[in-house]
C-alpha cells in the first residue's frame, strides 16, 4: 500500500513539473501581448493569493517569529527573487543559457541537502542519474543548434535563480513538517507579492489594463495563477514532504522536456533528433536518480 502511495507522489511530481514546463509558453504569449515579466509575476501571484484564501486556514502568522522569517525567505527564494533574476537574465544572455543553468537547481539542491542533512546519502544512482538528466537537458535546450555565448552578468543572474530555487526547496523541507501545506503556500504567495512591489518603484507598471480583458491574455493569466501557481505550488510542497527534497527536485530536469513538447504542439517549433535523444536521457536519468 505504501509503495503504491509512493508511486502516486512520483506521478504527481511529473504532472506538476509538466505544467510548470508549459508556463514558459504562456509567459511568452503574455509578453507578446504587452505585459512585462514582473507584471506577469505580480498578476499570477495575486490571482493565486486571492484563490488560496478560500481554502486556507484563517491562521495569519506562524507560531514563532523564526518560522515567519523562514516563510518570508521562502516567498523571496521561491517567488520574487527567483522570477526576477531569471527574467532579468533572459534580457541579457541567451534563452538557452538561462534554460540550461536554471536546470542545475536539482543538482544544487542535492549538494546542499547532502551538506546539511546527514540522513541524505549520495548514492551512485542518484549522482549518475542526475548527471545523465543534466546532459539530456543540455541536448533538449540547445535542440541541435549549440551556440556558446558567455555573458558573465546574465549567466550569473541565472545561477542566482537556480540557487534561489535550491534554497526554497530546503526551506520547504524545514517548514512542511510544522505547518499545513496550504498555509505555507499562502504565505509564500503573500511574501512573493510583498517583495516584488519595490521593483515597481524603479520600473513602474506600463501595460494597459484593458489587455487583461482580452481572452488570450485572461486565459493564460488564469492558467499561470490558478493551475501553475495556486494548485502546483501547494501540490509541490506535499511532494517535497513525501518524496524528500532530493528525489522530488530531480523531477525539475523534466521541465525543458515538457516545454519542448508543448512548443512543438502549440507553437509549431522544430524538433531535432538531438533533442529527442536528450529527452530520452532526461527520462532515463530521472528514473535512475529516483530509485532507492
Amino acid at each position: 500500500m505504501n509503495e503504491k502511495k509512493n508511486y502516486t507522489y512520483h506521478l504527481i511530481a511529473i504532472l506538476t513539473v509538466g505544467i510548470w514546463g508549459l508556463t514558459f509558453i504562456s509567459t511568452k504569449v503574455l509578453i507578446a501581448n504587452g505585459l512585462s515579466p514582473k507584471e506577469i509575476f505580480l498578476l499570477r501571484f495575486l490571482i493565486a493569493y486571492v484563490g488560496i484564501w478560500f481554502i486556507s486556514p484563517r491562521k495569519l502568522f506562524a507560531n514563532c517569529w523564526k518560522d515567519e522569517l523562514w516563510l518570508f525567505l521562502g516567498g523571496i527564494t521561491g517567488g520574487s527573487f527567483y522570477f526576477l533574476t531569471e527574467n532579468m537574465a533572459l534580457g541579457i544572455t541567451l534563452a538557452t543559457n538561462v534554460a540550461f543553468i536554471v536546470c542545475t537547481a536539482p543538482l544544487l539542491t542535492t549538494i546542499f541537502s547532502l551538506m546539511i542533512y546527514k540522513k541524505e546519502k549520495a548514492t551512485r544512482s542518484l549522482i549518475g542519474g542526475s548527471l545523465m538528466a543534466l546532459v539530456g537537458v543540455a541536448m533538449v535546450v540547445y535542440n541541435g543548434s549549440f551556440v556558446l555565448k558567455i555573458s558573465p552578468l546574465g549567466d550569473f543572474l541565472t545561477l542566482l535563480a537556480a540557487l534561489s530555487w535550491a534554497f526554497y526547496s530546503l526551506i520547504m523541507k524545514k517548514m512542511t513538517g510544522r505547518y499545513n501545506t496550504i498555509f505555507i503556500t499562502r504565505k509564500i504567495f503573500f511574501y512573493g507579492i510583498l517583495t516584488i512591489l519595490p521593483v515597481f518603484l524603479f520600473q513602474p507598471w506600463q501595460a494597459d489594463l484593458s489587455l487583461l480583458m482580452e481572452p488570450s491574455v485572461l486565459l493564460n493569466l488564469l492558467f499561470l495563477g490558478v493551475l501553475a501557481s495556486l494548485v502546483c505550488f501547494a501540490i509541490w510542497n506535499v511532494v517535497l514532504k513525501n518524496l524528500g527534497t532530493v528525489r522530488a527536485s530531480n523531477y525539475i530536469y523534466l521541465n525543458p522536456l515538457f516545454t519542448l513538447v508543448g512548443s512543438a504542439i502549440l507553437l509549431n517549433e522544430h524538433l531535432t533528433i538531438i533533442a529527442l535523444i536528450g529527452a530520452g536521457c532526461i527520462i532515463g536519468g530521472v528514473y535512475i536518480a529516483g530509485r532507492k
